[in-house]
């Protein structure tokens, strides 16, 4: 690899991660969430191609409703990151190579991309480095490289492969990838040094949309007419939603990767993990004495191999063997530790029964600062609302509800009608059916207020917005 070469990390962050419920949900996926460490999961894979003697700026891909994670996180750690927005979503295939298409265009042809998932944990970031770099004069050599991983036992859940002829600069040659095997396959492709296929990939930037081409020539199309479609809204780049609309819906491995003659690996041995479910996350855990793994409030007793997890209640076990117990606000999750692959039907039998506490989160996310449900009922609902320092609610109105404010710290600028006026703390405010108003706060403390919500009709869709900062009209 040239001495001034440098690679773009590519970060794919727009799955959501349902075999982590109740923790991960629609609304707050696991890559925005804080698991293994003080950091989230997609602030660590920042973390991980920040030095700037190696990388570029990286490069995010995500949809529409996580562009305010994406650029918040990067930021608390001082990353000026591109986000780039799928306008649908279509797989890894047409996100890698439209990946790859941006990066053409912006730093040539010969750029090199590490397009790494957003939601993996690597316990040894300096042996991670130093596998990009082998990967990096392989990939520069004319191969495709994905990075295998040694298998610590037989598993099912990954896919695998078989290392082919030895290549002078680092790595293999690629003999073939298999699909998740069954217990019997996994554990001869262990004994036979099969490698697990993590899902990263390293590549030139012309060599991955060149072999596009070659297998899959509508999806190459799609991918670079969406790139020379992309519009630029509040400093998010969204790709041209009618070209990329088009695109067949494939992952990477089977679009190219598993057809292309130029697939390399190199293996990493810097303890990687995908966090799929449960399991992953205690292995990945530092556990006590007896094997346990806790977070949050969580008091055992004679209690052993065992992951709790807890968001705020207490959660105390007594005599708990290789059980995992996840307590959020207003799901809790009990199950044996191996049966964590089960969580995903699981979630799919929920949603027909109990689609909000699938879906969303008691605390919502929004650009402006958050919304926390504390009760509701047929024709009531109550909410903590916490506006950021200069952040600003849209201008809107409701067909079928009335609302009213408290204010409990701060100052709020309330628009209602035409009228703007300021409450401070213990001061409230009512707004009828169809009013047309706005919340703000224009202080330099987070505004916390109490809404009280009422009508016949208390859905997050009963909201016209008329004007809005975040371009969400």
């Amino acid at each position: 690899m040239a001495a001034d070469l440098k690679i773009v990390p590519v970060i794919l962050a727009g799955g959501t991660g349902t075999r982590l419920w109740p923790l991960s949900r629609q609304s707050l996926p696991k890559q925005f969430l804080s698991l293994v460490s003080d950091h989230t999961l997609y602030q660590d894979t920042l973390r991980r191609v920040a030095a700037p003697d190696l990388f570029h700026p990286p490069v995010v891909l995500t949809n529409a409703d996580f562009r305010f994670f994406a650029r918040r996180q990067a930021a608390e750690l001082g990353i000026d990151a591109t986000v780039v927005l799928e306008p649908v979503a279509r797989d890894s295939g047409p996100a890698v190579l439209a990946a790859a298409a941006y990066v053409r265009e912006r730093y040539g042809k010969d750029a090199l991309v590490l397009a790494l998932a957003a939601d993996h944990a690597v316990k040894d970031p300096d042996a991670f480095v130093a596998s990009v770099r082998t990967a990096a004069a392989v990939a520069a050599s004319g191969q495709i490289v994905t990075f295998g991983i040694k298998p610590s036992a037989p598993s099912t859940a990954y896919g695998y492969i078989k290392l082919g002829d030895k290549l002078a600069e680092g790595g293999y040659q690629v003999a073939r990838f298999v699909e998740k095997p069954d217990v019997e396959t996994a554990t001869r492709y262990v004994a036979d040094g099969y490698l697990w296929n993590s899902g990263n990939f390293l590549f030139r930037a012309e060599l991955l949309l060149s072999e596009g081409t070659a297998f899959v020539p509508k999806m190459v199309e799609a991918a670079t007419q969406a790139v020379a479609g992309i519009s630029e809204d509040i400093g998010f780049l969204t790709l041209g939603a009618e070209a990329f609309t088009a695109a067949p819906s494939q992952s990477i491995d089977f679009a190219i990767m598993e057809r292309t003659k130029h697939a390399a690996v190199v293996e990493g041995d810097f303890g990687w993990s995908d966090i799929g479910a449960w399991n992953s996350v205690r292995e990945v855990s530092p556990a006590d004495a007896d094997g346990n793994v806790t977070r949050g409030p969580v008091a055992l007793m004679d209690s052993h191999n065992s992951y709790v997890y807890s968001d705020s209640t207490l959660v105390a076990g007594i005599g708990l063997e290789n059980v995992a117990v996840v307590a959020t606000d207003d799901a809790i999750l009990v199950m044996p530790a191996d049966r964590s692959q089960d969580v995903k039907a699981l979630v799919t039998a929920l949603r027909a029964s109990h689609p909000r506490v699938v879906d969303e989160h008691l605390r919502m996310h929004r650009p402006w600062g958050t919304y926390e449900t504390i009760c509701r009922g047929e024709r009531f609902h109550v909410k903590k609302i916490v506006v950021n320092p200069g952040g600003k609610l849209s201008l809107q109105k409701h067909h079928h509800r009335a609302e009213h404010w408290v204010v409990v710290k701060g100052t709020a600028e309330v628009t209602l009608g035409n009228d703007v006026f300021t409450l401070n703390e213990n001061e409230s405010t009512y707004l009828p059916f169809g009013s047309i108003h706005r919340l703000a706060n224009p202080g330099r403390i987070p505004l916390e207020l109490i809404e009280v919500q009422t009508g016949s009709y208390l859905g997050e869709d009963d909201i016209v917005r008329i004007e809005d900062v975040y371009s969400r009209v």
